[in-house]
């Protein structure tokens, strides 16, 4: 009688509609476990050494504190002036300049693991000692020396990234290390902030110096030689010097350019964000944790997708670069926050896809000969970058306005799109002198 009854009825209907919806709530729960099995999958298949590399990174970018406080620290702690501060970054990105070119020459003739391990140890003590320098003479000869040591790991870096990476997964391996980048100056600042409140500045400097130190040490006992095997030796008879490079010049004058474009995204945007578009200091905050967590969670898998055999790397950097141009032409189209977010998006993805191949066509084009040379110039080509990038994008905007300046960028990336395009034709050049010599 009760399966007769109207309720009965109504269960046979529950026993069809479950016999329905499970088959595809099963086909969701196998689809995100595929998208998920993908998505790890983006992180296999690098060395060992490179996930050392990428652990170095990430300990020294965490300990990264005094750098993003520097200018607080000149102003409030020493009492430096607004023009004395400009000195002391203008020595900080010569000494940038000086340290890239230094340890790109070093490594070509000691090698990548002695200069990245003298950077490091160097740097440990160098920040310590910075602390107890005074007067605004002495502190700039400190951090010219600072930085000068600092930055002769980033070409040593690079070149041993390249000898522990496979060719198939190079780029991989750059972002790799761009992930442990971002992620260690998204905590680095955020404990500075703590430390600086808890013991003043004086912690910072201690635990800058630490951060190095420590990193140094797992470097010394995990990449020493006996310990690390290299995948990709590279050894060349005659090596080219990178300045006889005439397409690699072309590259590195585009990649400044580049570099110009990008970093207002750092110094005059935020102002903008702030000004024109009336947004709080936390909503601006939302807006670069966009940035910051788009790159965290989906630059892997992007860069796994677009890294196959026989894609230009640089028709993808001509893209990334024309997306990062669409982002700024959109801060003229409106300020309001939603216009903003999509603005910002196109910079990530931009970001995402030029900075990771730039520099994996650097490190295959470097295997032509002094890599050290070839990584050197191109950090410094962001060295240059940082040094004119942040005044010349605050007095354009003081002499023309925020709209004049906007659209100066867009023109700066369309020249920057031009001479990748340059670079392009002059590859395909190359390439046919080389077949050509092949079938003779």
């Amino acid at each position: 009688m009760f399966f007769c009854s109207s309720s009965g009825g109504h269960f046979g209907e529950d026993v069809k509609s479950l016999r329905i919806t499970l088959p595809t709530d099963t086909n969701l729960y196998l689809r995100a476990m595929t998208w998920l099995n993908q998505y790890l999958s983006s992180y296999k298949g690098f060395s060992r050494e490179v996930w050392v590399l990428a652990l170095i990174t990430l300990i020294n970018r965490a300990g990264t504190m005094v750098i993003p406080f520097l200018s607080l620290y000149l102003t409030n702690d020493q009492g430096f002036s607004l023009d004395e501060v400009g000195w002391v970054m203008t020595f900080f990105g010569l000494g940038s300049v000086a340290g890239s070119w230094l340890g790109g020459k070093l490594t070509d003739v000691l090698g990548a693991y002695k200069v990245m391990a003298a950077s490091l140890l160097g740097s440990a003590v160098l920040f310590v000692v910075l602390q107890y320098l005074d007067g605004v003479q002495a502190i700039r000869i400190g951090i010219f020396f600072l930085m000068a040591v600092a930055d002769m790991f980033r070409p040593a870096m690079f070149v041993a990234l390249r000898s522990y990476s496979k060719p198939e997964n190079r780029t991989r391996s750059v972002t790799l290390i761009r992930l442990a980048i971002n992620l260690g100056f998204s905590a680095g600042p955020a404990v500075g902030g703590l430390i600086i409140a808890g013991v003043g500045y004086a912690g910072l400097f201690w635990i800058d110096g630490l951060t190095c130190l420590i990193a140094g040490v797992i470097l010394l006992k995990m990449l020493s030689p006996r310990n690390s095997k290299v995948i990709d030796e590279n050894k060349v008879d005659l090596p080219l010097s990178p300045y006889s490079d005439k397409l690699f010049l072309v590259f590195l004058l585009a990649m400044t350019l580049f570099g110009v474009v990008f970093l207002q995204f750092f110094s005059t945007v935020p102002v903008f964000y702030n000004q024109v578009g009336g947004l709080s200091e936390y909503e601006i905050g939302i807006l670069m944790a966009i940035n910051g967590l788009f790159i965290f969670v989906f630059e892997m898998p992007l860069i796994k997708y677009l890294e196959k055999p026989g894609k230009s790397k640089m028709w993808l950097i001509v893209m990334g670069t024309l997306l990062v141009a669409v982002s700024y032409f959109l801060l003229n189209v409106s300020a309001v926050f939603g216009v903003l977010t999509v603005s910002i998006l196109f910079l990530t993805i931009g970001e995402m896809v030029a900075f990771p191949f730039s520099n994996a066509f650097a490190m295959d084009r470097a295997k032509r000969g002094k890599q050290g040379a070839y990584m050197a110039l191109y950090s410094i080509a962001f060295s240059i970058s940082h040094i004119f990038a942040h005044n010349a994008g605050f007095h354009a905007i003081d002499e023309y306005g925020y709209e004049t300046t906007w659209y100066g960028t867009v023109i700066l990336a369309m020249i920057c799109v031009a001479l990748l395009l340059v670079v392009i034709s002059m590859e395909r050049k190359e390439n046919s002198r080389s077949f050509l010599s092949e079938e003779k």
